[in-house]
């Protein structure tokens, strides 16, 4: 036994709609949108500058070298305790630590060279 949609659902009425019916109707679909920009929609960042953390701070007359050489150290000891927590996990885990720590060594690898530009004697 089959069944036609008309059968089971009744007839549809298929006249097209406008959007807006009446301007009550415009101004209920702009409330609308208002209120869900307000609520989901991000903020846009102001034309406010930007005021750095001074929890951290770096000074703004150190130098570049010396700034490189910082990050140069940092990036040294990171790879090392990378390595050594590395040694400590088993696998896949190990595997993810080593890779973090070839990321890091690259790293240091650029600076690296670019203290190697700044200063090619050294």
């Amino acid at each position: 036994m089959s069944f036609s949609c008309s059968v089971l659902f009744g007839s549809f009425d298929t006249k097209p709609t406008e959007t807006y019916e009446s301007l009550d109707s415009k101004k209920l679909h702009e409330a609308a949108d208002r209120a869900l920009d307000h609520y989901l929609k991000p903020p846009t960042p102001k034309d406010t500058k930007r005021k750095p953390s001074t929890i951290y701070h770096v000074g703004e007359k150190v130098d570049n070298e010396t700034l490189l050489v910082n990050a140069c150290e940092s990036l040294a000891s990171a790879s090392v305790m990378l390595g050594e927590f590395a040694g400590l996990m088993d696998m896949p885990h190990r595997n993810m630590m080593l890779g973090i720590q070839s990321v890091v060594m690259l790293g240091e690898l650029a600076v690296n060279r670019v203290l190697d530009n700044l200063d090619p004697q050294g």
